[in-house]
C-alpha cells in the first residue's frame, strides 16, 4: 500500500465518503450483533456468558489497541494503517459469518475489534486533516451523523436480517461495504501523516497491557462475580500498569498521549462525558433488546421496530443539534444531551413491568433518541477542537478509548445488577433485574451531565485560532478555550 497509489492531496469530499461509511460500517456492526444475540444464543446453545463475550470480545480488543492504532498512523501513514485496519475488519466480518459454534464467532469477533480500534480513530483523524477549517465542523457533523445513523438502523436491519435470512448475515453485510470503502480509499484517500512523531514503544505495550486488565476484569464480572480473585486481581493489575503508563509517559520525550492534554479541562470533560454515555446506552441496549424478544415476545424484527422511537430520533435531531451548536456551543448541547438520556433511562425503569404496553415504553425511548442526536455530532467535534492539530489522532484514539471502556463497564455493571437482583427464571424475575438496572443507567448518564458541565465555560465560535500552553511551549490552533480561551 505505498504512499503514490493513491492521491497525493486530500480530497475534502472523498474522505467524508470514505470515513462517513467506515464508521457506518463499524457503528452498525455492534448494533445489528445485539439485536441477533437470542437468536445466536438460540442457535449455537450459547451461555449468558458466550452472549456477553460476542460483544465483549470485540470490546476487548477494540480498547486495547485504539491508542496503539491511532499512534501507528500517525508514524507509518494513516492511510496506509487505515486500510491495512479495514483489511482485518472486513475478513473478520467474513469469519465471524463462516463461525459454527461460540468460541470461533469469540475469536472471530475479538479480530475484528482489532481492525476497528484500527480504523475508527484514523477516519476521524483523516478527515480532520482534509477538510477546510471553515467547513470542519459541518464535516464532522455528517461523520456523527452516519454514525446516529447506524445507530438508528441497527436493530431494524439487524432484526430484519436475522428474521428474514440468518443472524450470519449480519457479518456478511459488512463485506461488500469494506471491500467497497477498501476501493476508494486505495484511489481517492491521500497519505498524510504526523512528521515529528516517533514510535513509544514501552508507552503502548504498557497502556495496552493496562487497558486489557480493566476490561478483562470488567467483561468477567457476569461469570466470577465483583469479589473473585479473578476479578480483583486483573482489575488491581492493570490500575497498577495504568500508573505506570503515566509515570513513563511524564517522563519520556516522545509519548504516545502528553499527559499535558489532560490539564485542559475541556480534554478530559470530553473524555469522562464520552465514557458514561456509552456505560449507559450500551448496557441498557444490551439488557433491553433481550426484554423485547424473550418477555414480551417480539421477533428480531418487531424488536428493531420497536427500539425506533430511540435509536431513529439521532437522525432527526442532527440537523437541530448542529444549530444549537452554533448558538450555545458544544459543552451545552452535549449536556443537554446526557441529560435526555438520563431522563430517558429513568422514564423507561419507572413504567417497566412484566406485562408493560409498549406504548408507556415509547416517551422514555424518545427522549434518550433525543439524547443521542445531541450528543454525537458535537462531542466529536468538540474532542477535536480542544487539541493541537497534531494532537488530534491520539486524541482521537483516546476518545474512543475511553468510549469503548465506557460501553464494557456498562454492560459489566448492569448486567451485574441484573443477575445479582433478577435474571431468566421467569417474566417478573426478569423485570426485578432491569428495573434497577435501568435507574443505575439514569444515574450514569446523569453523571456525564455534570462531567461535561466541568468544562469551561464557552461559545463554540468555528474559525477562531487559540493558544494553549502546555508547560514552557505554546502550541497554535484551532479550538475553543474558555473565557480569555473559550470552549
Amino acid at each position: 500500500m505505498s504512499d503514490r497509489s493513491g492521491p497525493s492531496v486530500m480530497n475534502p469530499v472523498w474522505t467524508l465518503v470514505v470515513s462517513g461509511l467506515t464508521v457506518f460500517m463499524a457503528a452498525l456492526d455492534n448494533l445489528v450483533v445485539i439485536t441477533a444475540l437470542p437468536a445466536i444464543q438460540k442457535d449455537l446453545g450459547t451461555s449468558l456468558q458466550d452472549l456477553e463475550w460476542t460483544v465483549n470480545g470485540y470490546t476487548l480488543t477494540f480498547s486495547v489497541f485504539l491508542m496503539a492504532g491511532a499512534a501507528a498512523g500517525d508514524r507509518f501513514g494513516r492511510r496506509r494503517v487505515f486500510l491495512a485496519g479495514l483489511v482485518v475488519f472486513t475478513g473478520a466480518s467474513a469469519a465471524a459469518a463462516l463461525s459454527g459454534s461460540a468460541d470461533t464467532l469469540i475469536a472471530a469477533r475479538a479480530v475484528q475489534g482489532l481492525g476497528a480500534a484500527v480504523v475508527m480513530p484514523l477516519t476521524l483523524t483523516l478527515l480532520t486533516v482534509a477538510v477546510p477549517e471553515r467547513r470542519r465542523g459541518l464535516a464532522l457533523g455528517v461523520w456523527g451523523a452516519l454514525s446516529g445513523l447506524a445507530v438508528a438502523l441497527g436493530p431494524l436491519i439487524g432484526g430484519a436480517v436475522v428474521e428474514k435470512i440468518s443472524w450470519e448475515w449480519i457479518f456478511w453485510v459488512n463485506v461488500p461495504i469494506g471491500v467497497l470503502v477498501l476501493v476508494l480509499g486505495l484511489w481517492k484517500l491521500a497519505e498524510s501523516t504526523r512528521p515529528d512523531t516517533s514510535l513509544d514503544p514501552v508507552g503502548t505495550v504498557l497502556v495496552s497491557l493496562g487497558v486489557f486488565g480493566v476490561v478483562y476484569a470488567l467483561v468477567s464480572t457476569t461469570e466470577h462475580g465483583w469479589s473473585s480473585g479473578r476479578v480483583i486481581g486483573f482489575l488491581a493489575g492493570g490500575l497498577v500498569v495504568l500508573a505506570l503508563f503515566v509515570g513513563w509517559e511524564l517522563r519520556t520525550a516522545e509519548p504516545m498521549l502528553p499527559m499535558r492534554l489532560f490539564r485542559n479541562r475541556a480534554f478530559s470533560a470530553v473524555n469522562a462525558a464520552s465514557l458514561l454515555m456509552f456505560a449507559a446506552m450500551f448496557g441498557l441496549v444490551f439488557l433491553l433488546t433481550q426484554f423485547m424478544q424473550n418477555i414480551q415476545g417480539f421477533s428480531p424484527l418487531e424488536a428493531g421496530v420497536k427500539m425506533l422511537p430511540w435509536t431513529a430520533m439521532p437522525v432527526l435531531v442532527a440537523p437541530l443539534a448542529a444549530l444549537l451548536t452554533a448558538r450555545l456551543g458544544n459543552r451545552l448541547v452535549v449536556a443537554a444531551g446526557l441529560l435526555f438520556e438520563a431522563v430517558g433511562l429513568g422514564w423507561l425503569a419507572s413504567v417497566v413491568s412484566a406485562d408493560t404496553a409498549y406504548a408507556d415504553q415509547v416517551p422514555g425511548l424518545v427522549l434518550g433518541g433525543i439524547g443521542l442526536g445531541l450528543f454525537f455530532s458535537p462531542v466529536a467535534e468538540m474532542a477535536m477542537s480542544i487539541v493541537a492539530p497534531r494532537d488530534q489522532g491520539i486524541a482521537s484514539g483516546a476518545n474512543n478509548t475511553f468510549r469503548e471502556l465506557g460501553g464494557a463497564l456498562g454492560v459489566a455493571v448492569l448486567t451485574s445488577v441484573f443477575t445479582t437482583l433478577g435474571g431468566y427464571g421467569s417474566p417478573q424475575e426478569f423485570v426485578d433485574g432491569l428495573r434497577p438496572a435501568a435507574w443505575i443507567g439514569a444515574g450514569i448518564a446523569a453523571l456525564g451531565c455534570l462531567a461535561i458541565l466541568t468544562a469551561p465555560r464557552g461559545r463554540t465560535v468555528p474559525g477562531e485560532t487559540k493558544v494553549i500552553s502546555s508547560g514552557a511551549a505554546e502550541d497554535s490552533y484551532t479550538g475553543n478555550l474558555p473565557s480569555r480561551s473559550r470552549n
